[in-house]
Order: C-alpha cells, then structure tokens, then sequence
C-alpha cells in the first residue's frame, strides 16, 4: 500500500534534507533552442543543449537538445540509439564532448557533485557488491548518499517492503534471480529519497507477476510520490502504459520529444472494437454507415474515425441493438510512430554527420 512521500521517509526533514536537497534557485534554466516541450514558465527536471558525445571516430550523441518537465518519461530507441549513452551524460558518468546539461537546475560540469544528489540510478548491468546481504546493500547506498547508518538502514527496509522483497532480503545479493536483482536495483535507486531517477530497463528478466508490480511501482512514483522517472526501454507498450511523456532517440538524435497525449493525436485515428458476439453483425452495421471494416487475426474488428471521439459508435451500437463490446482507440499508435521515426532516421534525415579522423580519440 502507498503512502504519503513524508510517511514513508519517516526520517526529520532537517536531516534528509541536508544530505540530499541543496538549493537551485541560483541556476537559470537554460535557453530552449530545439523542443517545444516545456515552456519556459515550467521548471524542468532536464535541460540540455547541443549535447554531445563522442567515442574514437563514433559520434554517440549528436547536438541533443531538450527541456523536459517534471513526471515519468520513457526513454525510446533501439540498441545502440545512444540512451544509455544519453543518462550516463546527464549524470555525469560520461563526461560530455560538447554541449551543457542541467539535471534538476544543477549545471553538471559545474556542478558535478550536486548535480547527483537528489538523483537515484538504477543501471541495466548488475551493480551489487558480491557478498552483501540485499539489506546491507541497499543500507550500504543509503550511507553513500550522506545518510547515516541508523536511518539508512530503516529507510532501507521500508524501501525493500516497498519493492516487494520479503525475507530475500536478508539472504546474500548473489543468490538472487534476476527478478530479484531488479528489486534490488530499483530499492537502491530510491533509498535516499531522490527528485529524479533513471532506470535502464527496469524489468528484464521479471516474471509477468514480478513485471507486473514493478510497472505500477514506477508508474505511481510521480502521481503518489512526487519524484520524476526517465525510463529507458525498447519495450513499447510498457512505455505507452505509465509514461504521460515520451523521448525517441536514434543514431544519437532526439527524433521525438512530446506528451503521450500529443503524439497519439498525431497519429492516425484507428479505433478497435472486441464484440462479445455477433462480430457480423458489427461488420454489416459499419459497412452499411459507410465505415470500412478490417478484419484482425485476434478477432478484432479494425476502422478508422474521423474524429477522437467515439461516440458515433456508441450510437451506432444503440440504434442497432448491438451486443456489448471493448473499444479502444488509437491503439498502437506509438509503435507506428516509433517505427516511423525510425525510417525517417535512417532515410538520413537525422542521421548524424561523420567525425572527422583528426579529432583526438581522447576526448572524453
């Protein structure tokens, strides 16, 4: 069961406070040159501008420019597109070959330290220390973070509580399934009350049940918690299903950046219809006001609106006496416009330009 940020922190606020919440409000946010994501009255968690970074002759990040509002946003793109490359930047675990960032209104290369503070991670690679107990371990990240022992050992077990771990957690970190380790990853992301975290394909490896409370896990964290999520993934409905914001990366560039919402509307209008029965009778009814009707090997019934509204149908399915039905609309519309973004990328419309063989190897 959730609770309130303060109830499950149960720590005084002077203490935590002064370990993991220094002041921005000394740092403008940057000038936005290439999104229209956030206005400029909105405080951004992420801003950056012309980013970039480059390994050897390999450009992995290319001119990355982005101002991006607090909540939970899925970070989109194949392998090999540049996001773990594009989070390790932001938290300074790469340093950037061109460009400026902000996390959270804290420069971060003037501001190295502070800009990771009130930021938790949770990396796509294992990150446990062999021999710890997953409770030590994850006390053990809540000392690191400025916090002491007692506190980060309490906070540590009501993160673990949270993450679903029972009395795992006092069994040694290197017994643990897979699913288990996911747990433990995103319990030491979270320990020490952060603002914002990162999560690198937060649920490889889990068990439909375990994926299952780790997606409404993170999908509260913003509405029950207040603290931002930037999930990096190349699953796209679990995106669709808890982001309200999306950023599609590929060959480096920022394709897409803008609300669920918008993108969706940006798509074409599809809507989908499940009969409980008499599907025929479905397919007669449309055909008949007009509508072409395609048929899905699930059983479904496909037709495009002119409109986002669906009422028509509702009318329809009234006047005609109509069994029950599920409707949805716009369904897969993100995976469309991922893979349209794609082509696009790779018909050389966002492809970043080569680096030139004399720049230093070194310069990262």
């Amino acid at each position: 069961m959730w609770c309130k940020k303060e109830e499950l922190t149960r720590l005084p606020a002077q203490t935590l406070n002064s370990h993991v919440h220094p002041s921005t409000s000394e740092s403008p946010p940057l000038q936005a040159d290439g999104s229209t994501s956030a206005t400029p009255t909105t405080k951004c968690i992420i801003e950056a501008r012309g980013l970039g970074k480059t390994f050897g002759t390999q450009r992995a990040l290319n001119d990355v420019s982005l101002r991006v509002p607090p909540g939970t946003i899925g970070l989109l793109g194949p392998n090999g597109a540049g996001k773990t490359t594009l989070i390790k930047c932001l938290l300074n675990l790469e340093t950037p070959t061109e460009g400026s960032a902000r996390v959270l209104g804290c420069d971060i290369r003037e501001h190295d330290r502070a800009s990771r503070q009130r930021v938790g991670y949770g990396p796509e690679q294992d990150c446990h220390i062999a021999g710890m107990a997953g409770c030590e371990y994850v006390t053990y990240c809540g000392q690191l973070s400025g916090m002491s022992f007692r506190h980060a050992r309490q906070r540590a077990h009501e993160i673990l509580d949270l993450v679903g771990m029972g009395q795992e957690r006092y069994r040694s970190i290197d017994t643990y399934s897979t699913g288990m380790r996911q747990r433990a990853k995103l319990a030491q992301a979270l320990v020490h009350d952060p603002d914002l975290i990162f999560l690198d394909e937060p649920t490889n490896g889990l068990d439909p049940s375990g994926r299952e409370h780790i997606l409404r896990l993170i999908g509260s964290l913003w509405r029950e918690l207040q603290i931002s999520v930037v999930i990096s993934s190349h699953l796209l409905h679990d995106v669709e299903r808890i982001c309200d914001r999306v950023i599609i990366i590929a060959n480096g560039c920022v394709l897409e950046h803008e609300s669920m919402a918008v993108l969706k509307n940006r798509h074409r209008r599809v809507v989908e219809l499940a009969p409980s029965s008499d599907a025929e009778r479905f397919v007669n009814v449309l055909t008949r006001a007009g509508r072409a009707v395609e048929r899905l090997s699930n059983g479904r019934l496909r037709t495009a609106s002119e409109s986002d509204s669906i009422a028509w149908i509702f009318e329809l399915m009234r006047d005609h006496a109509l069994p029950p039905a599920e409707i949805v609309a716009n369904p897969n519309a993100l995976h469309e416009l991922f893979l349209q973004s794609l082509a696009t990328a790779n018909g050389g419309n966002s492809t970043p330009p080569p680096v030139p063989p004399a720049q230093p190897a070194g310069t990262d």
